[in-house]
């Protein structure tokens, strides 16, 4: 778990929450495509299938959880953070059970996926807010970069181990792994301890459903500091993982991966994960914090495209590794400075709205992308597909804000613009 400012205490509870993060992650990280690799290894599944399995269990996991942000937005995080750790290991826990007797099908494991999906959005709204409140302001980036760090560490770690796991025990294995993380989580989020006292409502009591969450939406699309990171973000991350199903299709299927390989392909690379999340913080106190989302949101878009040039072999295997690192890298520096940058603009009492409203866009958006790539892939062939998300990954610069408005608006002796509550 290494990562940026790490002779820095942040105190206990922190570092329950650390460790929780980083046994849910690892499990997670473990079971990398497990789905898609259980679908076309167990179940004979073929690119179009696999990308419809991805795209549906997102889509309908978002709808489902459109009306918990606002439910989680004035309740006690933890337990709500617990709640869904319990969720996700029971939803995943089905699986190798079902596997066992011989019952697992495609339409298991997409119910399954949209438990988790939604439960997943649910989490990540309430720790959010829960980081917030644990660590003060000017440790947010201090913490951020740890988590990322530890992301990267159990990314680089977790695929190769499990996917050499599924070629030696099964293809269930990691998932079991997975759902064995939740649980672990759930136990180091209690451990935290301490009360945590009830949100107070500023406003009108939230009704559950998609009419307050709205006013997330409203949130990010009035805030000119947000609103461009908003798109941002959410397109990049759809086209990465739109084509992450036709990758798998594509090297253990076109190009004969072995699944160990294949896991390699894309552990080996997130050593740049930790190396970007290290560089974080030295180049945001030199640049600021603007130039450094600006720079590291534009070169993160500018290796994807060469993964549509991947052959067989050694020679191939070595070009995702390469496409992959550079892009990590990229992520590495990005994600600490925008998680905290987020955060910073977020008032305490609309945080699990907003980052509730953040998080279906996401999933909806990744959800749509990947079932229209598995089409276009149907008509084109992986290969083209994975070339055309590429060229369509350099245009989301252009997204990126030029300027730094929230420190103009800062300048002038404006507040930035936001709407007001119902």
């Amino acid at each position: 778990m290494a990562g940026y400012g790490v002779g820095r205490s942040l105190g206990r509870r922190f570092r329950w929450f650390w460790a929780a993060y980083a046994v849910s992650t690892f499990g997670t990280r473990f079971a990398f495509d497990a789905f898609a690799l259980i679908a076309i290894l167990a179940l004979d599944a073929g690119p179009t299938e696999v990308s419809v399995l991805a795209a549906a269990g997102l889509a309908v996991g978002a709808v489902v959880a459109v009306p918990l942000g606002p439910w989680v937005e004035f309740r006690r995080k933890r337990p709500v953070m617990i709640a869904m750790d319990l969720i996700r290991f029971a939803a995943l826990s089905s699986v190798p059970a079902a596997y066992v007797l011989g019952r697992l099908s495609l339409a298991q494991l997409l119910v399954v996926a949209v438990v988790v999906g939604a439960a997943d959005i649910a989490f990540t709204a309430a720790s959010g807010a829960c980081l917030k409140a644990l660590v003060r302001s000017e440790d947010l980036l201090v913490a951020n970069g740890r988590l990322e760090a530890t992301t990267w560490t159990a990314t680089a770690l977790g695929p190769p181990l499990g996917t050499a796991a599924l070629g030696l025990v099964g293809p269930v294995t990691s998932v079991a792994a997975n759902a064995v993380g939740f649980l672990l989580s759930a136990a180091g989020i209690r451990a935290i301890g301490g009360r945590e006292p009830r949100p107070a409502r500023t406003a009108a009591p939230p009704r559950p459903g998609a009419g307050d969450l709205l006013e997330g939406w409203r949130y990010i699309l009035a805030s000119p500091a947000l609103r461009p990171l908003f798109f941002n973000t959410v397109l990049v991350n759809g086209l990465i993982m739109a084509v992450s199903p036709l990758l798998a299709a594509l090297m253990l299927g076109d190009l004969g991966f072995a699944p160990w390989q294949y896991g390699l392909a894309f552990g080996a690379p997130c050593v740049g994960g930790l190396i970007g999340s290290r560089l974080a913080r030295p180049l945001l106190a030199r640049f600021g914090q603007h130039k450094v989302m600006l720079t590291a949101g534009t070169l993160r878009a500018c290796w994807p495209l060469g993964l549509a040039f991947i052959g067989p072999g050694p020679a191939g295997l070595l070009l995702v590794i390469a496409v992959e690192l550079g892009l990590i890298t990229c992520m590495g520096v990005f994600n600490p400075v925008f998680a905290t940058y987020r955060l910073e603009q977020l008032p305490s009492d609309r945080i699990a709205r907003t980052l509730s409203a953040w998080s279906i866009t996401g999933k909806a958006t990744i959800a749509a992308m990947t079932g229209l790539w598995g089409l276009l892939a149907g008509l084109t062939g992986p290969r083209t597909a994975i070339a055309i998300a590429g060229l369509l990954l350099l245009a989301t610069s252009l997204l990126l804000p030029r300027h730094d408005r929230t420190s103009q608006l800062k300048n002038a002796g404006q507040a930035p613009e936001a709407p007001s509550p119902k």
